[in-house]
């Protein structure tokens, strides 16, 4: 018997919500986020900009736009451990707040990608509800993450309060971040240096999927500045 709409959509928002608890990489990614944050309120720009630019690729990418090659999972997961190591550098050698939240909407769009190859394993128990089960892993997805920065946040700033110095804290908790993400970038370097990149054939079908990701790359050059408008007027607001 076929899954009614709700019994899907409680299916997907449970595999996103376990996605993004096993996923060590993504979690590992929002840790580098937010160690120089010490509120939740802070933390509102760079969250919201990184749930939308993962969201933005999640639904291109599983709604069948992405390269369907098979170097292309390899060079995503490159990159995700490349947006943990660069995270991390960042935070020893001074991160710039006011502008986290562009970094994130940035390798937001990478993650997206990896977010996307959990959800095309399970499309198949989706049935007739692709749009809701789409739309519900990416919420289990975000009440994951929501769940780890409520217990992640205040642990942080319990740490660096109680145990090491701020500063001190953000450069040795990032260091060992890097140490593990650039293991990770060169294991995960090796892998992709085993498939051979092939130039896709030019012909109308590339033709229309260059066109409909030049349209999703609008929409999130629109997002962002959107955003970049909002976080400015909200930036001024709080100083006067």
């Amino acid at each position: 018997m076929a899954e009614r709409w709700h019994q899907a959509a409680l299916r997907f928002v449970r595999l996103g919500f376990e996605h993004i608890l096993d996923g060590i990489d993504h979690l590992l990614f929002v840790v580098c986020l937010v160690i120089p944050f010490r509120k939740m309120r802070a933390l509102v720009a760079v969250v919201t900009s990184f749930t939308v630019a993962h969201s933005i690729t999640l639904i291109a990418s599983a709604s069948g736009l992405a390269p369907d090659a098979l170097w292309f999972p390899p060079l995503i997961e490159v990159l995700i451990a490349l947006s943990i190591v660069y995270m991390s550098f960042e935070n020893i050698v001074g991160a710039k707040i006011e502008r986290r939240w562009i970094i994130a909407f940035a390798f937001g769009l990478v993650h997206g990608f990896g977010f996307s190859f959990a959800l095309r394993e399970n499309l198949q128990f989706a049935g007739s509800h692709l749009l809701t089960s789409l739309l519900c892993f990416n919420i289990g997805v975000e009440l994951g993450q929501l769940l780890v920065l409520l217990l992640l946040v205040p642990l942080l700033d319990a740490l660096f309060r109680c145990v090491v110095a701020g500063r001190m804290g953000t450069i040795i908790l990032s260091a060992l971040v890097a140490h593990t993400g650039w293991h990770w970038m060169i294991e995960r370097a090796d892998r992709l240096r085993q498939f051979k990149f092939h130039w896709p054939a030019l012909d109308a079908a590339l033709l229309a999927s260059a066109m409909v990701w030049l349209m999703f790359l609008l929409i999130a050059a629109g997002l962002a500045w959107a955003m970049f408008r909002l976080f400015r007027v909200r930036a001024k607001t709080s100083l006067q």
